[in-house]
């Protein structure tokens, strides 16, 4: 039975519990979306937009009640748990101003002659299983773009993550959304199971890790369902130089790639290939800012790293550092967990981490960063491309041309040079190889769940 409570993981304490949901209203959830799919559609772009600009305006008018909702569950300084929800806002603002537009039908110049064009309709019902790192932000760029459509929502959130989802159901609501439109499933397992095989779900959107994104594509494939799946990363930060902002700025913009949200999001920077010949003036700067970077109360507007979002991805994420360290890799940093029965982790980094070392080719879901010394361009390509991810990665020069030739070399979905990667409304997301398949936000957010109808008139 799926569990759902929110845990605080700063001090440990339970503080709420709510039941999994019935099989009874998993059903009466599946039906109100797929009768909501007709009404939605009725509405013109311009009055989805419309709802869409009000869910925008609830989140700002709420904002420090739901931003004080995530770092309670998963533990998010306060300042971030804000900057989620400004993000958020942007997201739902973005697609009511552009979504109407990007709805616009194709005109096509038919060699047969007559007339063709291409509208673009939702898909039906769709299923989001959303992750707990990003409460809100995972399900903004998930359900703005496909209710801006027409697609209906159903939403099955973290089990850490009640509270935010309500919140959210209840801005959706207040909003004016049709019934069933939008709503929440405290599902199990084998519900969700269910759901994905129900002929009333046209797709599934998934974030989350690389076994959950294999059975839900599994579940989905068998029963030919389109899917979006935004899964693992290991993104490399590679410095081929101290670029135009000076050493510092770099290593300030290292750190926050490192450490935003302590570390656990998809695309954050968890592998820094950096050449030979700045590598230990950067390492020795880097390693030194994260040691000044003590973990904190989440709820204090100063702290910057909180504690991870579980006791359990603590201990993970220590099993990990522990193996790497058996294996022979360096210890330049000397993090790890605070204390047997905490979820706070200190920074820690470490060097020659080899092939050989199941660490190198996996996702380090907090604050341990691997640093690789570069002989070369092209060996920071082959260190940086050795991964089984492809979500994002970032270049650092002060030569624009130089970056812009490594970037190209690097095989993911999202590079960028000079930055660490983020996010914004109008720049897709998503990855290859092993980080999913797909794209999330922008124009490309709403060209997935949707049916190119083609109208041909002879």
């Amino acid at each position: 039975m799926t569990h759902y409570a929110v845990i605080n993981p700063a001090t440990g304490q339970t503080e709420a519990e709510y039941p999994a949901a019935t099989d009874e209203h998993v059903q009466d959830c599946l039906a109100a979306a797929e009768k909501a799919v007709a009404v939605l559609a009725g509405f013109t772009a311009a009055e989805r937009a419309a709802l869409l600009r009000r869910v925008a305006d609830l989140h700002a008018e709420r904002r420090d009640e739901l931003a004080a909702i995530i770092t309670r569950e998963v533990g998010k300084p306060i300042s971030q748990s804000l900057g989620e929800v400004d993000i958020v806002i942007s997201i739902y603002r973005y697609y009511a101003e552009n979504g109407p537009g990007f709805l616009a039908e194709d005109v096509l110049n038919p060699t047969a002659g007559g007339s063709a064009v291409v509208r673009k309709e939702g898909l039906g019902a769709l299923l989001g299983i959303m992750p707990w790192n990003f409460p809100y932000y995972q399900v903004a760029r998930f359900a703005a773009p496909n209710l801006m459509i027409g697609n209906t929502i159903l939403l099955k959130p973290a089990p850490q993550c009640p509270e935010s989802a309500l919140a959210m159901e209840a801005i959706f609501r207040d909003a004016g959304l049709p019934d069933g439109a939008y709503a929440t499933l405290f599902a199990t397992n084998d519900q969700v199971a269910d759901a994905i095989a129900d002929p009333r779900v046209a797709g599934v959107s998934l974030t989350g890790s690389e076994r959950a994104g294999s059975a839900v594509a599994e579940i989905a494939g068998r029963h030919l369902k389109k899917v979006v799946l935004e899964l693992g990363g290991s993104d490399p930060f590679v410095v081929l130089d101290a670029d135009g902002a000076g050493m510092d700025a770099l290593v300030k913009r290292a750190v926050a790639a490192r450490l935003g949200n302590a570390g656990q999001a998809c695309n954050a920077a968890k592998r820094f290939v950096v050449l030979d010949a700045v590598y230990d003036e950067f390492v020795e700067n880097f390693k030194a800012a994260l040691a000044a970077t003590a973990p904190g109360d989440p709820t204090d507007p100063a702290t910057f790293l909180g504690p991870l979002s579980s006791q359990a991805a603590a201990d993970t994420l220590q099993g990990q550092l522990d193996a790497a360290v058996a294996g022979g890799a360096t210890v330049l940093l000397a993090g790890g967990k605070t204390a047997t029965d905490s979820a706070y982790f200190r920074p820690a980094v470490l060097a020659d981490v080899t092939p050989d070392m199941g660490v190198y080719y996996e996702e380090l879901f907090g604050p341990v960063a691997m640093v690789f010394r570069a002989r070369s361009e092209a060996h920071a390509i082959a260190i940086a491309n050795d991964t089984p991810f492809g979500l994002g990665a970032s270049v650092h020069s002060g030569d624009a041309d130089r970056a812009a030739r490594v970037a190209d070399q690097i095989t993911a979905g999202m590079v960028s040079i000079n930055e660490a990667g983020g996010s914004a409304a109008e720049l897709p997301f998503g990855g290859v190889k092993r980080s999913g398949v797909g794209r999330e936000l922008g124009r490309y957010g709403m060209e997935e769940f949707v049916n190119r109808k083609l109208v041909r008139t002879r």
